[in-house]
């Protein structure tokens, strides 16, 4: 039996379904999820076997313009996944339009390997159409809206955009969320892998280490309960992870850019770091099936998010 290997990477721009779609295909919560852009920070893997493929997922931060140094990082994790892949997953949505973030989709132009777009949120296409949205893309006739309450219309328009933009791709509309058109995803991307013996072990889900999940689901929950800037300003940190056979002992800090941050972090009396503490904890107990003694704390480290000094000590760093 011939045995497939290769890398599938998933790019696309902030808040189109990247991090859904990773979990449905690892089968696995790998890539924290959230309603906010720029969830994703680093690349994560996530590492598929069968008996005769190993399939190697790359989750990427969303493609946009870099406002500071943390964001040029992010968009360098983004392009190094155009430069690895044996297959590239595309991802946007029934409302993006198809020319935000022209510069790299004109790298994705030029790419000779397999591209798939994927049209995520499908099941939203009732509403959006509704609703009479569509993706605005150049001077397409008259506003480039399908007719309201005409879903079939909006989705061929959506297709016929992004052939025209990426015309060797592939084009399938799924639902991350809702797990339609993954398993005929999956199948494609078994089809179209090249013969290798496996990257990793057989039995590896993931590139990274426990405490970089520690420090994904901390700050999970503080995407969920934070608004404005706070969820951006803050970095997690996990200083000790000791595990025995049923409990695990974690200290971690949150680290934000001002002393104002840190009050609202952690709330009045203490209130609103406690919610964050229980609710990282319940998750932290279900990712690892054992018992979690969790204690955080919050510091201060001014401008940390344009400091290459303290961005490559937070693991940043591309290179």
């Amino acid at each position: 039996m011939q045995h497939k290997a290769g890398f599938v990477n998933i790019v696309g721009n902030p808040n189109v379904g990247k991090s859904t779609l990773m979990n449905r295909l690892v089968g696995e919560r790998i890539s924290i999820a959230t309603f906010k852009a720029q969830t994703t920070r680093h690349r994560i893997m996530g590492i598929v076997n069968t008996d005769d493929a190993q399939i190697v997922f790359s989750d990427t931060p969303g493609v946009l313009k870099p406002n500071y140094k943390m964001q040029e990082y992010m968009l360098q994790f983004s392009e190094s996944a155009l430069a690895d892949a044996d297959i590239l997953l595309y991802v946007t949505d029934v409302v993006e339009n198809p020319e935000k973030n022209m510069d790299f989709l004109e790298k994705v132009q030029k790419m000779t390997i397999p591209v798939i777009v994927l049209i995520n949120k499908i099941d939203e296409l009732d509403k959006v159409a509704k609703d009479g949205q569509a993706p605005k893309a150049g001077k397409a006739p008259k506003d480039g809206q399908a007719p309201a309450g005409d879903s079939n219309a909006l989705l061929s328009a959506i297709v016929e955009k992004w052939h025209a933009l990426l015309p060797k791709a592939e084009i399938l509309p799924i639902s991350a969320s809702n797990n339609f058109g993954v398993d005929m995803l999956m199948h494609r991307i078994k089809e179209l892998l090249p013969e290798s013996p496996a990257y990793f072990d057989k039995d590896q889900l993931t590139d990274k280490p426990a405490r970089f999940f520690v420090s994904e689901i901390i700050r999970e929950k503080i995407l969920r309960y934070y608004d404005k800037e706070i969820p951006y300003s803050v970095e997690v940190v996990v200083e000790r992870f000791k595990e025995d056979d049923h409990h695990i002992h974690i200290n971690a800090v949150i680290y934000v850019e001002r002393d104002s941050q840190k009050g609202i972090i952690i709330g009045h009396q203490g209130q609103a770091l406690k919610k964050v503490s229980s609710e990282a904890r319940k998750s932290l107990e279900k990712f690892f099936d054992k018992s979690i003694y969790l204690d955080i704390f919050v510091k201060v480290d001014k401008d940390w998010r344009n400091s290459e000094k303290e961005l490559d000590n937070f693991g940043y760093n591309p290179e």
